[in-house]
């Protein structure tokens, strides 16, 4: 099966003051999606965006918004981000026992559901719900801050949900999020990822937006001559 691979543009290092002129620069340079990185300070310890910076990102461009709740209680908030402009919507597996009505409700309001793994949860958490969703999204930093440094021994994990994913829902995207730059890519695309979020490399790049992206392209592009597997999305 030859999957295609995404690049999802995290704002969480983008530079507010100018955030348009940052996401166009974002999307000129070949970004697939902007991710949004939604925070209550209960969940994680921060807060960031809400509803009104997913609703802005709309007017600014036309690429999917990638929207991953790291919220108490998302069920609470799924129809405010939707109705914002959300195409993808992905919610925790921890401390959500209502995961698989949640996932019902995004589906119903029009969005693709995406379930979310912390680093410390073992990829069996999500075996249930496997067949209902359209992404899973790997954690392989500690979620709450940008910056951090990638968690090598998540890869495992990655393959582990690969093989899940293979096995019960091929359509599925697997996407990978904490610490993604022109060092660890590959092995991340090795391991079975075809989505991956950058903050960071893109936004904090010492060149620019666009030699972030191309940074990061460049090595999946070297990963695509390795592997008949994968292929950049047309």
């Amino acid at each position: 099966m030859i999957r295609l691979f995404y690049i999802s543009a995290s704002i969480l290092s983008a530079d507010f003051s100018n955030l348009s002129d940052q996401i166009r620069q974002a999307e000129d340079a070949g970004a697939d999606w902007i991710h949004v990185d939604v925070m209550d300070g209960h969940f994680v310890p921060n807060i960031t965006m809400g509803p009104f910076v997913v609703e802005t990102c709309r007017k600014i461009t036309s690429l999917p918004l990638d929207i991953h709740l790291m919220i108490e209680k998302p069920e609470n908030h799924i129809h405010s981000f939707i109705n914002a402009g959300a195409n993808w919507v992905s919610i925790h597996i921890e401390g959500n026992p209502n995961v698989h009505r949640t996932i019902q409700l995004i589906h119903s309001l029009g969005a693709k559901a995406g379930i979310v793994l912390n680093p410390g949860t073992p990829s069996h958490a999500i075996e249930a719900v496997i067949p209902f969703i359209d992404l899973v999204l790997v954690m392989t930093v500690n979620p709450g801050f940008s910056g951090q440094s990638f968690i090598p021994q998540t890869l495992g994990k990655i393959s582990a949900i690969r093989d899940m994913l293979d096995k019960n829902n091929k359509e599925a995207i697997l996407q990978v999020d904490g610490g993604i730059n022109p060092q660890n890519i590959s092995a991340v695309a090795q391991a079975g990822a075809n989505c991956f979020v950058a903050a960071t490399a893109i936004f904090k790049h010492p060149q620019g937006i666009a030699e972030g992206l191309h940074s990061l392209r460049k090595e999946l592009q070297k990963k695509m001559r390795l592997s008949p597997q994968i292929q950049e999305r047309d």
